[in-house]
């Protein structure tokens, strides 16, 4: 089985390009076996294969390319480019030169420093490293050194090209409006989508404009002034706008340990306070049931006097009961209230004796006629 076969392989759902990395409403992640095909070694370069030019060159057609080649015959397709500072936007682009057919040999071009330099641009990246770091692409198969600018019919015969693969976008350089006109012509034209929000330019973009940060971080990690193309007045500059900076993220820490401490406090300040709360609900609760109007208090000072009152005087025998005539109590005389009269005269006593004798004979006299009666 072909290691770079990719019908087996589930292609993956290109995010947004700003989602940082995360899916959309919506979507759901796509699930991978635990098994995956690791390339040991790098693409080989295409002056270290056997030569072709022996073999006929017969090109397949897109129907038979779609439909499916026999594993000796792969459908053999050619990607280039200058693939300056190798990024995503390049691995998709030949991930899709590579899946454009279920059996593939994807052939990759890579244009030199001289070419490139005279055509497009200066590079960040020189020629030797473009070419190594195509051939660590996992979707690649073999890198052409030193491809050419324009597809010749030699250079296509050559490499036993079937199909080119670019996007569709007129490429125009080289006084051509479009420098695949020919190969489209021809129906060996596949096309590819670019990868938007990602590109060498758009990398290059970001280091001007962020071009101090990156020479303070290079200075900082112990690169030279002179390494960096810096001037002495802008290497002090950039030093003490890294002292600056260093003071300021202190600053920013204390603030920050500062409001994580009164943070705190609040915190435990709303907790005491509502726990005190809570017992003084419960305090004054306990008081108003002890001593409130209605509190267990009063009702025990009740049921108190009640029983001092039954103990000082007791009930009354019921009224139902015979009544018994209850003798004259005598009368009792307390000893230190008795007073000592003088005796009396004979006189006294014989008025006394007088008074006796006639009350005693008005008693025997009534008592006469309640017998007669």
């Amino acid at each position: 089985m072909d290691a770079h076969a990719s019908s087996n392989v589930p292609s993956r759902k290109r995010k947004r390009d700003d989602s940082n990395g995360e899916t959309e409403e919506g979507e759901t992640m796509a699930r991978y076996k635990h098994h995956t095909v690791a390339l040991r070694d790098p693409a080989p370069y295409a002056d270290q294969l056997d030569s072709l030019e022996d073999q006929p060159y017969e090109r397949v057609s897109m129907e038979e390319a779609r439909r499916g080649t026999p594993p000796d015959r792969p459908v053999r397709v050619y990607a280039d480019g200058i693939f300056d500072m190798f990024h995503s936007g390049h691995a998709r682009a030949l991930m899709q030169a590579k899946d454009l057919f279920p059996n593939t040999h994807l052939i990759v071009g890579v244009c030199s420093d001289d070419l490139t330099h005279k055509l497009k641009g200066f590079t960040v990246m020189n020629e030797e490293e473009r070419y190594d770091a195509v051939t660590h692409c996992r979707y690649v198969d073999e890198v052409v050194r030193n491809a050419p600018w324009t597809l010749t019919p030699d250079f296509l015969i050559k490499h036993r090209i079937d199909f080119v693969a670019h996007d569709d976008i007129p490429y125009s350089s080289a006084g051509s409006d479009d420098v695949y006109k020919h190969i489209k012509e021809a129906g060996m034209f596949a096309p590819t989508q670019r990868t938007e929000g990602i590109s060498t330019s758009d990398i290059i973009t970001r280091i001007v404009r962020d071009y101090d940060v990156y020479v303070r971080r290079n200075l900082q990690r112990g690169y030279t002034a002179k390494e960096l193309n810096v001037s002495f007045i802008n290497e002090k500059k950039y030093h003490l706008q890294e002292r600056v900076d260093k003071v300021k993220q202190k600053v920013r820490d204390v603030e920050e340990k500062s409001k994580e401490f009164v943070q705190k406090v609040e915190e435990k300040s709303i907790d005491l306070i509502q726990k005190w709360e809570e017992k003084s609900r419960e305090f004054i609760g306990n008081f108003l049931q002890m001593f409130g109007p209605e509190g267990a208090l009063k009702h025990m000072l009740k049921e108190g006097k009640g029983r001092m009152l039954q103990a000082i005087s007791p009930r009354h025998s019921p009224s139902s009961s015979p009544t018994r005539e209850r003798s004259p109590s005598p009368t009792f005389r307390l000893p230190f209230f008795t007073k000592t009269s003088p005796p009396a005269s004979p006189r006294a006593k014989r008025q006394r004796h007088d008074i006796i004798t006639t009350h005693g004979q008005n008693i025997s006299e009534d008592d006469e006629e309640d017998d007669e009666d």
